[in-house]
């Protein structure tokens, strides 16, 4: 009889560092979690990958995910790095709890590295287990997509598993894998590595390969090439001030050479509105409060001008010279994108004098009654809504006679304005108390109720019928919740 079921055509895979010497990664296998269930895939992820849809639920992808087997053709890998950890220098970090276990050039040629995070030691785990919980998997594989969703740049998430395997941690947990997915996981800190070592010819090898396979207008051009990762990085803390997202862990470490959020941990998102939140627990000094990522954002981008000193110039005071005007383009980058991010959130087209003033006011206004951020921006163009949300109607309703006038000014049509604001402000994010009823449910293998929450943060612009809830405001309880570096 003949089999007409042939296997799905896959990609051809290579590994991560092909290209690099082998000094910058280090051979390793996952340790593999045999029984772990294949939890969430994203199929339309996949098909941008390339990848068979009908693969991504195969027990051959699920022995992937499990650490169990290897992507064919490629070799797992954990990548060494150093980084300001809370402003202090560690001079050796890494990969602790994730392989790089290839890469492979999708149909549109961009390339995508694949990282396993939980999937065991590594030779850079100083001393841990290298698994994660299903707590901290499913926060991140939420957080990656909904990022994604809210058009932020993000390392994505292709799938997500669970095992019965108990992991201890503050209390006994159960082991999960995430399968990451990126350009490249490269970071700041893998440059800070060579840097502290006095090794600039590796500092420029790796600079080298970041810019042939990612900005190979930029080969040979250091100082453009630093220019754009900083006006990447300005433009990236743009987007997270103005949907109120903290990421809670801004190390050197967690910033990407390419720009992208990276490494969801202690995340959050503006619940009642403060600037000064802390949505990391372990954060005492609130050093990545949310009112201080920008100004920490542009700290990293001197760390990382810093450890790449030696390829703007022999010279070292020519290089600091140098570095230092790179450095400007992060102020006028970060300036432009939140300007105009925030004026896409009010519905402004054009630009006025008194703007500022009048933005920065409601700012104050949602902030001294502790309104919710998200809703108090989202209802913005429905008067009642919003009545109902601020406690100070008359300080609300000065500001809107305020407001009303400035709109006055403008050509569009309130319908057309309505419709532009609501494709700046979301309806859904992923709110801590949300993720942790998705979590309670998955620690008892009802998985339904991520399946809901994802539905919404895919589209998170749009009202989905039957999904009121998830729109609402934050119950009394979700102000207990708190979140750490273990998360």
């Amino acid at each position: 009889m003949v089999n007409t079921h042939s296997a799905p055509a896959l990609p051809r895979f290579e590994t991560a560092f092909e290209a690099l010497d082998p000094a910058f990664c280090t051979p390793c296998a996952p340790t593999p979690l045999d029984d772990l269930q294949l939890v969430h895939a994203q199929t339309a992820l996949g098909h941008t990958l390339g990848l068979p849809a009908d693969w991504l639920h195969s027990d051959d992808f699920r022995q992937i995910l499990a650490g169990a087997a290897p992507l064919p053709g490629a070799a797992p890998q954990a990548s060494v790095y150093a980084g300001h950890q809370f402003g202090v220098f560690v001079p050796q970090l890494g990969d602790g709890r994730a392989h790089l276990i290839g890469r492979h050039q999708a149909p549109d040629h961009q390339l995508w590295s694949w990282q396993l995070k939980g999937s065991g030691p590594t030779p850079y785990s100083r001393g841990a287990d290298g698994r994660a919980v299903l707590r901290s998997t499913l926060r991140e594989y939420v957080a990656s997509e909904a990022l994604h969703a809210l058009g932020i740049p993000t390392t994505r998430a292709l799938a997500f598993g669970v095992s019965q395997q108990p992991v201890q941690r503050e209390r006994t947990e159960r082991a999960a894998i995430v399968l990451r997915m990126a350009p490249s996981f490269l970071r700041f800190g893998h440059f800070q590595f060579w840097a502290a070592r006095g090794q600039a010819d590796r500092v420029r090898q790796l600079a080298d390969a970041v810019i042939a396979q990612h900005f190979p207008a930029l080969v040979g051009r250091y100082a453009d090439w630093l220019t754009e990762i900083i006006r990447r990085t300005a433009r990236l803390m743009a987007q997270w001030q103005t949907v109120g997202f903290c990421h809670g862990v801004m190390n050197s470490d967690n910033f990407s050479i390419l720009g992208l959020t990276i490494d969801y941990g202690p995340y959050g998102f503006l619940d009642a509105f403060d600037p000064q939140h802390i949505c990391n627990h372990s954060d005492d000094a609130g050093r990545y409060a949310w009112d201080q990522q920008p100004q920490v954002g542009q700290w990293n981008c001197a760390r990382l001008l810093e450890a790449c000193l030696p390829l703007l110039n022999e010279d070292d005071n020519a290089a600091i010279e140098q570095a230092n005007a790179i450095m400007g383009a992060y102020a006028t980058a970060y300036t432009d994108a939140i300007s105009a991010r925030w004026r896409a959130k009010f519905g402004l087209a054009t630009q006025q004098p008194e703007d500022d003033a009048l933005m920065q006011d409601y700012l104050r206004l949602i902030a001294r009654g502790r309104h919710d951020f998200t809703l108090c921006f989202r209802h913005l163009p429905r008067r009642a809504l919003l009545m109902d949300l601020v406690l100070d109607q008359s300080a609300l309703k000065d500001w809107l006679a305020r407001y009303d006038a400035r709109l006055a000014r403008e050509s569009m049509a309130q319908s057309t304005r309505t419709a532009a604001m609501d494709a700046a402000n979301p309806l859904y994010v992923a709110r801590n108390h949300l993720l942790e009823l998705a979590i309670r449910a998955a620690e008892h293998d009802d998985f339904s109720v991520l399946e809901r929450l994802m539905q919404a943060l895919q589209h998170p612009f749009t009202e989905q019928a039957g999904l009121d809830d998830l729109a609402a405001l934050p119950p009394n309880w979700a102000a207990a919740l708190s979140v750490s570096c273990s998360s």
